[in-house]
C-alpha cells in the first residue's frame, strides 16, 4: 500500500534526505499490520528521523485529539469514529489567504527542466518503500477552501512533472504528488487502489468539493481508471497527451529496448530525451519573451550547455529494467482505461500536443472527445509529449481559460475567480494581442468631477462598484486595449459581461486551440446575466456592460457609431441597488483599422456563406426577447473586413454619475428611464468629441507613430491630441 508522507522542504520533498527538514513532518503508512514503535520525540521515514509525535501498533499519539490509525484509515477516537483522510489537513487550516492579489507572481519562467532533473536525482534514490504521495514544498499555502489536486506521472514515476507549475498550483490547489519508487514493481491494478484509496478519502472530508487528477501520459490512464471506478464523485480530469493510444504509436519502444545491448543503455536517455521533448522549447522555459534575440539566443545557449549534462539522470530515473517494466505496465494500463471509457462520468479536459513523436496524441484527443460525456479539447501543435516541461504552457492558465477551476460542485465564475498572474498579464497582452495593441495605439481621456477631460484614467473612481456603460465598437476589438490600459494605470481588473456563446459548446466548436476567447475568461469574462451582474456589483468590481451587445458589435454597413439599445433602463436600477457610479464612456477608431465589406445582408446573398451563417444562428443562444426591440438581434456572423493601414483606438470616460443613495427614487420608472437616457446621451456626446478631437492627432496614422518612436524610444507612450 502507499505511504503518506507530507511536509515543507525546499526545493522538493527529499523522501530520502539524511538532512532534517527545517519545518515540521508527518508520515504514515497505509499497509497493514504493526508499526514500528518511535520515540516520544521523532519518526522515522525512510531511514530518516524527524521530531513528531509518537506511534505505537498503528496508532498515532499526538496529545489529547484522539485519532487512532486502524486498518490504514485515520479515524478521530473522540468524534464517534468518523473517518478522516491520512492526507495532512494543516496547510488548509493555516491559510489565510483569502484572496490573490492582482498580478500576483505565479513563478513562471523561472524554472525549467534542469530543475526537474536535480530534483529528481535526490528523490530517486532507492529505499524499498511502497509508491506514496508528497507534496512540494514550492507549492505552499493555497487560498482557503481550496480544491485538492492529486499528480499522477507518467512513466518516470518521479511525480516532479509539475515543476515548473508547482508555485502557481500551490495557490489554487491542494496539490499533492504520486512518487513510483524506480524499483517499484506495483501492478496497474494496485496503483489504480491507491489512487482511488487518497480521492475516497478526500471525498469523504470534503464531499462538496472537486476532486482534481492530472495525468500526464501513463497517468492519464490512471486518471480514467479510477474516474470509471468512481462515477459519483466529483472528479475533474485533466489529461496530458493520454498514453490511452499506446497501441498505435509509431515507436515501438518495447522492442527496440529489450534487444539493446546493454552497454548502449546509457546512450538511450538522450534518445527517448528528444523523442519525448522539444529540447529548444524546453530550454526557453525562462527566457524573457522580450529580451532582445542576441540576449534570448544567449540565455538559450546557457541554458542547453547546463541541461545536456543533467539529461545523464535519466538512465538512472528508469534504468533499464523498469523501463520495460513500466512500458508493459502501460500497455496493460492503456488497454484498462479504454475498456471502461464509458463508465467515466468526470469532466475532462485534454491537452494534446502537435509535435508528440511518442503518441498519436492529437488523434488520440478527438477520439476521447468523442467517447466521453464531458470533454474539453485544447491542442498545442508545437509542444512536444513532455508538454509541461516546455515553454509556453501555463497550467494553471489553461484551467482557468478552459472554465474548469471551481471550488464547489457548481462552477461559479464570480466567486471563483482567480484574478491574472504577472506572467498572464504578461503573456496575454504582450504575446497575444501585442501586435493588434501597438497597431492601435489607444488614447485614453477620462472626465473629472468638475468636468474638465484629463489624459489618462484619473477621472474614474479608483472605488467599486462601477459601472461602465459604453458603446461596443465592431466585433468588440476595443476590449483588449480598455482591460489593459485599467491594469496598467490603475492596477484594477474590469470585469467584463460577455454574450452566453463565448461559453458554450459553439467556441469550443470552432476551434480547439488556447485562443483569445479563453484568455478573456482568464481576464475575467462572464455570462451577461442577471445573476452575474449583481454578484459583480455585490463585491464592489468594475464591470463592464454593453447595452448594444451582440447587435452593436456586429452592426450593418452605414451603422459605425450608432448606439443601438433597447428601450428599457435594464442596469439603472441594478446599479442604484448597490450604490454603484456609473461611468458612460465612448470609443472611436474602427473605421480607421478596417472597412465593413461584407455585413449580414451580403453574406445572406453568397451561397455557403449563407449556409455557414444559418448554421451559427440556430446555434447561438438568445439573450433577449423580442419585445426589446431592434437590439434582440440574433444575426450571428463574422462579417468580411477589408484592412486599412492602422489609424489609432481613442476612449473618453465621462463625468461618473453616482446613485449612491438614489434607491428609492429610481425605483420609479420615469426616474430610472431619465437617468438611463442621460447616460445614453453621455456616452453619444463622447463619441462625438473624439471623432471631431481625432482630426487634430498628429500621431494617428501609424506611420506618424512609428516614426515618433524611432526617436523618442523607450518612452511607453505616443502623445495625442490636447483635450
Amino acid at each position: 500500500m502507499a505511504s503518506i508522507f507530507t511536509c515543507n522542504i525546499s526545493p522538493y520533498v527529499a523522501l530520502n534526505s539524511g538532512n532534517k527538514p527545517r519545518f515540521g513532518v508527518r508520515a504514515q503508512s497505509l499497509g497493514g499490520g504493526d508499526s514500528t514503535v518511535l520515540s516520544s520525540d521523532e519518526i522515522v521515514v525512510n531511514g530518516t528521523s524527524f521530531v513528531g509525535p509518537k506511534e505505537k501498533n498503528g496508532a498515532l499519539i499526538d496529545g489529547g485529539s484522539g485519532e487512532k490509525v486502524k486498518n490504514g484509515t485515520l479515524i478521530d477516537g473522540g468524534k464517534n469514529g468518523r473517518l478522516k483522510p491520512t492526507i495532512e489537513k494543516k496547510w488548509v487550516k493555516d491559510a489565510v489567504f483569502k484572496d490573490l492579489e492582482l498580478l500576483w507572481d505565479d513563478g513562471h519562467g523561472t524554472k525549467t527542466v534542469k530543475d526537474y532533473l536535480d530534483g529528481a536525482k535526490e528523490i530517486i534514490k532507492p529505499d524499498g518503500g511502497p509508491p506514496r504521495w508528497f507534496c512540494p514544498a514550492e507549492c505552499g499555502k493555497p487560498l482557503k477552501d481550496s480544491p485538492v489536486l492529486l499528480f499522477l506521472p507518467g512513466l518516470d514515476g518521479v511525480g516532479l512533472g509539475l515543476a515548473l507549475h508547482h508555485k502557481a498550483l500551490g495557490k489554487a490547489f491542494e496539490v499533492r504528488c504520486l512518487h513510483i519508487p524506480v524499483y517499484d514493481r506495483t501492478t496497474f491494478e494496485g496503483l489504480v487502489k491507491i489512487v482511488e484509496e487518497t480521492v475516497r478519502l478526500e471525498h469523504a472530508s470534503s464531499p462538496n468539493k472537486p476532486i482534481y487528477l492530472v495525468g500526464e501520459s501513463f497517468g492519464a490512464c490512471l486518471a480514467l481508471a479510477v474516474a470509471a471506478r468512481n462515477p459519483k464523485i466529483d472528479l475533474v480530469l485533466i489529461l496530458v497527451n493520454p498514453a490511452t493510444s499506446f497501441s498505435r504509436s509509431q515507436l515501438p519502444l518495447l522492442p527496440i529496448l529489450e534487444a539493446l545491448p546493454d552497454g548502449l543503455h546509457d546512450v538511450f536517455p538522450y534518445l527517448v530525451g528528444f523523442v519525448t521533448g522539444n529540447p529548444v522549447k524546453m530550454a526557453m522555459a525562462n527566457i524573457e519573451y522580450k529580451l532582445p534575440p542576441r540576449l534570448q539566443f544567449q540565455q538559450l545557449y546557457h541554458n542547453l550547455t547546463a541541461l545536456l549534462p543533467s539529461v545523464s539522470v535519466l538512465s538512472d530515473i528508469i534504468p533499464k529494467e523498469t523501463l520495460i517494466w513500466r512500458l508493459k505496465l502501460l500497455k496493460s494500463a492503456a488497454a484498462y482505461a479504454n475498456s471502461r471509457l464509458h463508465a467515466v462520468k468526470a469532466e475532462v479536459l485534454v491537452l494534446a500536443s502537435g509535435n508528440d513523436n511518442l503518441l498519436p496524441s492529437k488523434d488520440e484527443a478527438h477520439r476521447l472527445k468523442s467517447s466521453l460525456k464531458n470533454c474539453k479539447v485544447r491542442f498545442f501543435k508545437d509542444n512536444g509529449h513532455s508538454m509541461l516541461m516546455e515553454d509556453g504552457l501555463n497550467l494553471l492558465t489553461i484551467i482557468k481559460g478552459t472554465c474548469k477551476y471551481r471550488r464547489s460542485r457548481r462552477l461559479d465564475l464570480v466567486s471563483d475567480f482567480l484574478p491574472p498572474s504577472m506572467s498572464e498579464f504578461k503573456c496575454a497582452f504582450d504575446e497575444v494581442t501585442g501586435l493588434f495593441r501597438l497597431a492601435t495605439c489607444s488614447a485614453v481621456f477620462s472626465t473629472l468631477d468638475d468636468g474638465k477631460i484629463v489624459k489618462g484614467l484619473a477621472g474614474v473612481p479608483d472605488e467599486g462598484p462601477v459601472l461602465f456603460i459604453g458603446y461596443h465598437m465592431l466585433m468588440g476589438l476595443e476590449i483588449y486595449s480598455l482591460v489593459d490600459e485599467f491594469l496598467r494605470e490603475k492596477n484594477i481588473m474590469v470585469r467584463g459581461v460577455a454574450h452566453p456563446d463565448l461559453f458554450s459548446e459553439i467556441m469550443e466548436g470552432s476551434s480547439t486551440e488556447f485562443s483569445v476567447s479563453d484568455w478573456m475568461k482568464v481576464m475575467g469574462a462572464v455570462p451577461v446575466t442577471g445573476s452575474n451582474l449583481f454578484k459583480l456589483l455585490s463585491k464592489k468590481s468594475h464591470v463592464l456592460l454593453y447595452p448594444g451587445g451582440q447587435r452593436e458589435a456586429l452592426h450593418y454597413k452605414g451603422e459605425a457609431y450608432k448606439l443601438i439599445w433597447p428601450d428599457q433602463p435594464e442596469f439603472v436600477r441594478m446599479a442604484a441597488r448597490f450604490g454603484a457610479t456609473i461611468v458612460p464612456f465612448g470609443t472611436v477608431g474602427e473605421d480607421d483599422i478596417a472597412e465593413l465589406a461584407l455585413d449580414y445582408h451580403d453574406l445572406m446573398k453568397i451561397p455557403i456563406l449563407n449556409d455557414f451563417a444559418r448554421d451559427l444562428m440556430s446555434k447561438s443562444s438568445r439573450v433577449r426577447d423580442e419585445s426589446k426591440g431592434e437590439v434582440a438581434s440574433t444575426d450571428l456572423f463574422i462579417p468580411g473586413l477589408l484592412p486599412k493601414i492602422p489609424g489609432r483606438f481613442y476612449f473618453l470616460f465621462g463625468k461618473p454619475i453616482k446613485t449612491k443613495g438614489m434607491k428609492e427614487m429610481l425605483e420609479d420608472k420615469e426616474n430610472a428611464k431619465q437617468l438611463y437616457l442621460h447616460v445614453k446621451s453621455e456616452v453619444q456626446n463622447s463619441i462625438a468629441y473624439l471623432l471631431k478631437k481625432r482630426e487634430e492627432d498628429p500621431y494617428r496614422s501609424i506611420i506618424d507613430r512609428t516614426i515618433y518612436r524611432a526617436f523618442y524610444s523607450p518612452l511607453p507612450e505616443v502623445p495625442a491630441f490636447d483635450p
